[in-house]
């Protein structure tokens, strides 16, 4: 066997006990300080190469005098390489302490801050994505809270809109029990509107309470936009003519959509009704729908005066119904937070904004397929 080669097998053998003893020690300790880590790594790559030296060494018969000098040389770079694994493992160690200790900044209101003192490309990477992640629960617990809000104002609101026609209900039905209604008639053609309004109350939240738990179920088909928008004005017509609103859909394109038609009927007439009941007498509304670069957009404008710019993040929001409208005839709060769920469900969008002299709303759907 060449000499070369009886060298490197011996060498390869030293090293490799060397290595298996480091492995072994490294799997012991792995619970240990990341310290102690590195000083095995270091005495392990010091050892496997003293092992290699030693065989090779003893294979080649050096003198005591040549294998004492071969062996102090490698202890002294063991020496030198695990005190500098140690200053290493110490160094990196307090950098590591110092991101835990920034860490303990997260909680129900804590922002995290980094370390400023340099550390490693790891850690740097893990304070970044601890960073990003601050920032992402920051804006959880900013929604929560707007949630919790919208809920509070909801069950407020809700609570206002269910007491007054059941007193209302009570008291007529007191009045038929006790025979001192003037005009039965009247009476019962009022209960029967209080109860319409009560059952569209309630079917407006079981709808959210779908749309928000995800069991919305949509049967979408191919509609032309001109269809839905006519049957939505028809529906509408005699709510306008009561406030005396005049509805116009003149510049509605037959461009085809393919959504739900019983779901998307019901988000025209969420923003229909909304509209005419906050349009002023002689107002107009109108409804026009288009052709764009993002899909199809239907637009409802009202003569509403303009919605304030704090208001117009939360037009949408569950509850939400302006600081104007605490009555029962404004509803629960409900349409336009169902007019959203519906929309995006759809793979759409809702937006709302000011015009002068009253404010649009408009939805955006994806374009049928051809």
């Amino acid at each position: 066997m060449p000499a070369t080669l009886l060298i490197a097998l011996y060498a390869f053998a030293g090293a490799t006990a060397a290595g298996l003893v480091g492995a072994a020690v490294l799997r012991l300790i792995r619970r240990r300080s990341l310290t102690a880590s590195l000083a095995v790594v270091a005495a392990v790559a010091v050892l496997a190469m003293l092992a290699g030296t030693l065989a090779v060494a003893w294979a080649m018969f050096l003198s005591p005098h040549d294998l004492s000098v071969v062996t102090t040389v490698v202890a002294m770079a063991a020496v030198v390489s695990l005190a500098t694994a140690l200053l290493l493992g110490r160094w990196v160690v307090a950098r590591s302490r110092e991101l835990a200790a920034a860490t303990r900044s997260f909680g129900d209101d804590g922002d995290y801050a980094a370390p400023t003192t340099p550390a490693t490309a790891e850690l740097d990477a893990l304070s970044r994505e601890l960073a990003a992640t601050s920032a992402r629960l920051a804006q959880s617990r900013e929604r929560e809270r707007a949630l919790e809000t919208s809920r509070r104002e909801l069950v407020a609101w809700i609570s206002h809109d269910l007491r007054t026609p059941l007193a209302g209900l009570r008291a007529m039905s007191e009045a038929l029990e006790d025979g001192v209604a003037a005009d039965p008639d009247r009476y019962l053609r009022q209960i029967r509107a209080e109860v319409e309004r009560l059952n569209d109350m309630v079917g407006d939240l079981f709808e959210l309470s779908r749309i928000h738990a995800g069991t919305l179920v949509l049967t979408p088909a191919r509609i032309s936009v001109y269809d839905l928008v006519g049957d939505a004005l028809a529906g509408a017509d005699p709510l306008a003519r009561r406030h005396g609103v005049r509805l116009v859909g003149d510049a509605v394109a037959a461009v085809p959509v393919e959504v739900d038609g019983k779901e998307m009927s019901r988000v025209l007439g969420n923003l229909l009704v909304n509209a005419i009941r906050r349009t002023p007498a002689d107002g107009t509304v109108a409804v026009a729908a288009e052709r764009s670069a993002d899909g199809v957009v239907v637009s409802v404008t009202d003569g509403c005066g303009g919605i304030p710019e704090e208001d117009l993040p939360r037009v949408f929001d569950t509850g939400w119904r302006g600081t104007h409208a605490r009555t029962p005839p404004a509803g629960a709060g409900l349409g336009l937070a169902i007019v959203r769920g519906i929309v995006e469900a759809h793979r759409g969008r809702a937006t709302v904004r000011n015009i002068p002299g009253g404010c649009r709303f408009e939805v955006t759907l994806p374009p049928a397929q051809v």
